[in-house]
């Protein structure tokens, strides 16, 4: 087989690698990928993620088996419509589908219609009467953008000044543009955070082994939300009886209603769930793999990731099985100044001396001596696996140790809320 894969981040290389692994695919294209990429063997296409139509030209001219989309922008751009209506393969959710990540308000629509457990929330359009709630309400309360904001969105209130300040700059000072135009409001769940991700294809859900992401900037969840800066997997303080109710009460569920509101999905559902005193509840939906939680998951898959994919595009059923023993943790290193403003180009450091980690690129270019260095906000992540969760932790911080982190910065405590 051979595939292309959409994206250039580190949940993309994360995917590539792995479809690589498989003794049935000759080859992985990556557009637009990153140069870091290329050490596994992954060919990268310098062709954006916005240009459907070069996409849909080099797959045609390629032969390519199938398409797989890593990022939420080209779902909720339309990129599988696109490929579809060419007559091309293409796994992930439509356009309408992929609505549930999206626009938040159009999520909470869905669970309240389908009984799928959440926070209790309002959703505004007009600041004084969104300010006038949260008074009412109080904190701390929790204030979404409705639309996509790069993991940087949501701003856990602790005051009401704060909860105020956030929707000033969503709804008066248009600081996500149109994604902050409408805002969700709702209320603070209390509990410890995981993400349940699934293969889906319609009302068939295959689940994945859960992970929990760590947002905050800075240890101890502190610091300003970002897309991630670490996880593991899997999550020994979240019972399996209650991930099991999880995927009855709430990924089947959105499975079945998107099929029943004229949404079908075929992709990856991720549900971010929290587990409170009254079982897990939604926070939000993604319609495609989480980032960094890809990069630990996937490892944990000990059938054929590129076989799975092919049988439900085919409509065979899959073989889908899990590492049954051990834990994998993966920190990510992020540039100085992330989730705001950083600086690019800072030299990476010399990976050779990793023994028991393996790193996954995202923000890499090359400079003119041909050496990686710094081109976005996370630039890249260490995985290490180990019997017990204190076993990989300690192998990716002491890897870290060895490697110089000038220019860069990430959490000494990924995995800890396990310990």
């Amino acid at each position: 087989m051979k595939i292309l894969v959409i994206g250039s981040g580190g949940r993309e290389h994360a995917i590539a690698k792995k479809f690589l692994a498989s003794n049935k695919v000759e080859a992985v294209f990556v557009a637009k990928g990153n140069v870091g990429m290329k050490k596994d063997g992954i060919q990268i296409v310098d062709i954006s993620e916005e240009n459907h139509a070069a996409l849909i030209e080099f797959a045609k001219e390629q032969a390519i088996d199938w398409t797989f989309v890593g990022p939420e922008i080209p779902l909720l751009n339309g990129i599988v419509d696109d490929f579809q209506a060419a007559g091309l393969k293409i796994y992930g959710p439509t356009k309408r589908a992929a609505l549930i990540e999206g626009s938040k308000d159009f999520a909470k629509e869905i669970m309240n219609k389908y009984n799928i457990p959440t926070a209790n929330h309002q959703t505004f359009t007009d600041y004084e009467e969104a300010k006038a709630y949260v008074t009412e309400q109080g904190a701390p309360i929790v204030i979404k953008a409705d639309g996509l904001a790069a993991g940087k969105g949501v701003v856990v209130a602790e005051t009401l000044e704060q909860a105020i300040a956030a929707l000033k700059d969503m709804l008066e000072d248009n600081k996500f543009g149109e994604s902050g135009a409408r805002v969700v409001v709702e209320e603070f769940l209390d509990g410890q955070e995981f993400s349940l991700l699934s293969f889906v294809d319609g009302e068939k859900v295959w689940p994945m082994v859960i992970a929990q992401d760590h947002k905050r900037a800075y240890d101890n969840d502190e610091g300003p939300n970002t897309g991630g800066m670490g996880a593991y997997a899997p999550v020994p303080q979240i019972s399996q009886e209650m991930v099991d109710k999880a995927i009855e009460t709430i990924v089947k569920p959105a499975a079945r209603g998107l099929v029943r509101e004229g949404r079908s999905f075929t992709g990856i559902l991720y549900a971010g769930l929290i587990a409170t005193k009254e079982g897990a509840k939604v926070i939000e939906f993604n319609a495609r793999f989480g980032d960094p939680e890809t990069q630990i998951v996937l490892p944990r898959l000990t059938s054929d990731f590129a076989s799975i994919i092919d049988d439900i595009l085919n409509g065979n059923e899959p073989i889908v099985e899990w590492k049954k023993e051990g834990y994998t943790l993966g920190v990510v290193v992020a540039a100085d100044g992330y989730p705001a403003e950083y600086e690019k180009g800072v030299l990476l450091p010399d990976f050779s001396t990793l023994e028991n980690s393996e790193v996954l690129f995202a923000g890499v270019a090359e400079n003119s001596e041909g050496k990686l260095v710094t081109n976005g906000g996370r630039v890249y992540l260490l995985a290490s696996e180990g019997t017990t969760l204190e076993e990989a932790q300690a192998k990716v911080y002491a890897d870290l140790e060895k490697l110089d982190t000038t220019g860069t910065f990430y959490r000494s405590d990924i995995g800890s809320k396990a310990l």
